[in-house]
């Protein structure tokens, strides 16, 4: 059975909130409705609606101009196997050091020079794939390489767990725990650490930020991954200097290249200096030390 998507664009949260609001009162009802940040520096919000009927555009236009967004872009949806294109599009990732893969790639592991994560494909975000995540592992990668040794490490809005497993996994020794805002993300993260044999070592729990007791508990902290979103990231500045250690280090990512030098500005009027930038296609990763 065929389904459809109609998608549109308009600025400001609070218009996209309530266009959405209005797309889930039509009548076919859209079986699903959506409202995403568009991460290029415009401030523009997405919002999109997916129907199994074909719904009417002309409908769609007048609710959306409205609303203050452009008419709205109406197409049918492919009818597609989409575990069986997840596991053909998602093949392992080799990070420096670290290999991730699924386990329907487990017969391709290197039985040496890799440390190998096994990390599911779900809902959550990180496996690997994106320039974020893997600019994230790479830093990581070179950190250790360069012999740092670390012994208290935080990965705030952890999606899959991955940063952290990969720092349980190169530094035996040291403590780890994961954070996400999300709960679904928290147990996809607890569900990787006990396929990697890790769930004793990192704890994954669910907070904003670092307002949870045993994230608090444990500081300072020698790294902090903060694979996020500019705005979080920005917000977070004086509580990652409240809670990483003198001369620990910070990985940050989810910023677009055009953004790192605000981030950085926010970071560095809070005592921290950039070591390292580095970029996959339009994505960024900064590793900054603090002071």
């Amino acid at each position: 059975m065929p389904s459809y998507s109609a998608i549109t664009s308009l600025d400001g949260k609070e218009a996209a909130d309530a266009l959405a609001a209005a797309l889930e009162k039509l009548t076919p009802e859209p079986y699903g409705v959506g409202v995403f940040e568009i991460e290029d520096g415009s401030e523009m919000w997405e919002v999109g609606a997916y129907f199994t009927e074909a719904p009417n555009e002309a409908v769609l236009d007048i609710i959306a101009i409205a609303f203050g967004a452009k008419g709205m872009t109406v197409s049918e949806i492919p009818e597609i196997d989409w575990v069986a294109k997840v596991r053909r599009d998602l093949a392992p990732v080799e990070a420096g050091r670290f290999f991730l893969y699924g386990s329907h790639d487990a017969d391709k592991v290197p039985e040496t020079g890799v440390i190998p994560l096994q990390i599911e494909a779900t809902v959550a975000f990180g496996t690997g794939h994106h320039g974020t995540t893997l600019g994230c592992l790479k830093a990581l990668d070179r950190l250790g390489a360069e012999g740092l040794m670390v012994q208290n490490v935080a990965d705030i809005g952890s999606g899959t767990g991955v940063l952290a497993l990969a720092a349980a996994r190169l530094w035996p020794e040291a403590k780890v725990i994961a954070s996400d805002i999300d709960q679904v993300a928290v147990d996809v993260a607890i569900a990787n650490a006990e396929i990697n044999g890790l769930a004793d070592r990192v704890p994954c729990v669910e907070a904003a930020g670092f307002d949870h007791r045993d994230l608090k508990s444990r500081a300072p902290y020698d790294l902090i991954f903060a694979n996020i979103l500019k705005g979080p990231l920005v917000q977070l500045a004086p509580d990652m200097a409240k809670h990483a250690a003198p001369g620990g280090h910070l990985i940050l990512s989810g910023l677009l290249t055009v953004q790192s030098e605000s981030i950085l500005d926010a970071y560095v009027a809070h005592g921290f200096s950039l070591k390292e930038h580095t970029q996959i296609g339009e994505w960024s990763t900064l590793v900054l030390l603090r002071g």
